[in-house]
């Protein structure tokens, strides 16, 4: 028991570092988003768009599953890490080679001149990414979460500082450019100066062999993860226009902005704590629940918020030339309702499962979703966004089905754990929704601040009036940390 207890407060407090980590860094990329945002055109947003996709993708290469495998695995060798070592290095330098030889020709496709330029630039972020993969997987591994987002931290604080500066002095889509980049170099410098490991064991061959299945599955799968994630916006560059994939893509990256956050400190944390209790066949199922009722009790309250006060907040603060952004914005914060679930599913068969059934079941959603955007991509932008929302609905249902062969998760435990929450969710949009009627006269920026109060004050109050576990679960936690300090 003593040992649970001791994982569980780590959790705990990773966790919290995480968040604390992620809130603080969301805050500031909002507010640097914001800022560069009111200096550049939509199209300039839709060049980075197109751009993004092909660093996702390399990254996804680059990793190849293995550091969730160094996670995953009990006792790594310093000839495992090592071998992945080489194998970033190796794959990062050939994937930036093909893709800066290649950008011309993506220039032409688009017929925006200026790809070729950005490119060579931007993959840099491809080998950077590469030589500092290990190291973050070490401190994920040690739970060292307080370390690991203050290097997060700083290297979002530099890189906004780097936007902003160039942003102000006219630099336009160069600027989104130096951010991507200089956050990679700060990161980079700053875990290799904090990190003991150095690549100077002898590789481990046959242990690298045995890891190969399970990590090529790993990345079979979030490589078509991440290519459907980001195939919409190449359809929308190509099909309609940059400006119109300028306002996708903002609205898409202010939408991600707290999902992404959100799951990173979940999934960072409950990962390999999951991992620590996988023969603990009772003690897994409840802390799989656990993970899904404090995802939702975060995740649903700021999503269905972002809708209810969305034409506020780009009156407020977005310049004119993106207010035609609100309507993706208010449609694509429903992918955020489900996909934070979907993803504690997914990590429950990543942790259990050999990785085959992970490879089967992205092609089965990917059929799904190449269907959703045959029927979506003909006929509008607003359309495909509203395909995103049926695709992510139907991950979150698959991602569930498929983990109750490895974890005996009841549909009615599942539902039972998310109704109570839902039900608050709902509450509070129509608190804030009726009030709204009422605010017509006040100015922008009192309007919003009422709205988030009012949404704060019901959630609060009527996950207590309720005695939801979510809400007593939050509050445990938080004295833990509090006591901890």
């Amino acid at each position: 028991m003593a040992k649970e207890q001791q994982l569980r407060e780590r959790v705990a407090s990773g966790v919290a570092w995480s968040i604390g980590e992620k809130v603080g860094s969301a805050l500031m990329q909002i507010a640097v988003s914001i800022i560069v945002a009111n200096e550049l055109m939509p199209m300039d947003m839709g060049i980075m768009a197109i751009l993004t996709v092909f660093t996702a993708l390399a990254q996804v290469v680059v990793d190849s599953g293995f550091s969730q495998m160094l996670i995953r695995k009990q006792q790594p060798t310093e000839g495992d890490f090592r071998a992945v070592f080489l194998f970033n290095i190796i794959t990062a330098f050939a994937l930036y080679a093909i893709f800066t030889a290649c950008s011309p020709l993506l220039a032409r496709f688009y017929g925006w001149p200026i790809l070729a330029k950005v490119a060579p630039v931007l993959f840099l972020i491809i080998p950077l990414n590469a030589v500092c993969v290990i190291q973050n997987t070490i401190m994920v591994r040690e739970f060292r979460f307080a370390s690991l987002s203050t290097i997060i931290f700083v290297a979002a604080l530099v890189s906004g500082i780097v936007a902003v500066a160039m942003a102000l002095n006219g630099y336009g889509v160069w600027s989104l450019v130096g951010q991507r980049v200089s956050q990679m170099v700060v990161k980079a410098v700053l875990l290799w100066g904090t990190s003991n490991w150095r690549p100077k064991a002898k590789c481990n061959d046959s242990t690298f062999r045995e890891m190969i299945p399970y990590s090529m599955r790993l990345m079979g799968t979030d490589l078509i993860n991440s290519l459907y994630n980001n195939i919409s916006q190449l359809f929308i560059g190509r099909i309609y226009s940059a400006d119109a994939l300028g306002f996708f893509n903002q609205a898409q990256k202010l939408k991600d902005m707290p999902v992404t956050s959100t799951m990173q400190s979940i999934q960072s944390v409950t990962f390999p704590a999951l991992a620590k209790i996988n023969d603990n066949e009772e003690k897994f199922i409840d802390s799989y629940r656990r993970v899904v009722m404090l995802t939702a009790y975060i995740i649903f309250p700021i999503m269905v918020g972002l809708i209810s006060t969305a034409d506020d907040i780009y009156t407020l603060l977005l310049k004119p030339q993106w207010h035609p952004a609100v309507p993706y914005f208010k449609t694509l914060c429903l992918v955020g309702l489900f996909y934070p679930i979907a993803a504690v599913s997914y990590n429950v068969l990543k942790v259990r499962s050999n990785g085959a059934i992970i490879l089967r079941l992205e092609i089965l959603k990917k059929l799904i979703m190449t269907l959703i955007l045959v029927a979506t991509i003909p006929q509008s932008v607003m359309a495909i966004a509203w395909g995103l929302v049926a695709a992510s609905a139907s991950e979150m249902i698959l991602n569930y089905v498929a983990s109750r062969r490895y974890a005996s998760l009841t549909v009615w435990d599942f539902v039972r754990t998310l109704l109570p929450i839902a039900i608050v969710t709902a509450v509070m949009y129509g608190a804030i929704m009726f009030e709204a009627e009422w605010l017509t006269d006040w100015s922008v920026g009192m309007r919003l601040a009422m709205k988030i109060l009012t949404g704060v004050v019901v959630y609060i109050s009527a996950s207590a009036a309720m005695r939801m576990e979510a809400f007593a679960e939050a509050l445990t936690i938080a004295r833990q940390i509090l006591s901890r300090k």
